[in-house]
């Protein structure tokens, strides 16, 4: 029941054929095309967003590890009892 065969869709093409028309299936085909390729230029913009984005927040981590090694040290204030 869940494979159809060749002739399943055969018939299913000629169906959308004649309800949508060629010109309309080739529109849509070129419409999904297009987003199809700005999706992926998007893809690649979003990664170099994040490869910099990445970049920024390890020169922040290695920052904020040089101070970490400097909290080892403890800064008292001493008071005398009165």
């Amino acid at each position: 029941m869940g494979s159809f065969s060749i002739w399943h869709w055969l018939i299913v093409l000629v169906i959308v054929v004649m309800i949508f028309g060629t010109k309309k299936l080739k529109n849509i085909g070129s419409d999904l095309g297009s987003a199809v390729k700005g999706f992926k230029e998007g893809m690649k913009e979003g990664t170099a967003d994040a490869a910099a984005e990445g970049a920024e927040a390890t020169a922040t981590a290695q920052v904020g590890n040089a101070t970490a090694v400097h909290k080892e040290t403890i800064d008292v204030q001493a008071h005398e009892k009165t």
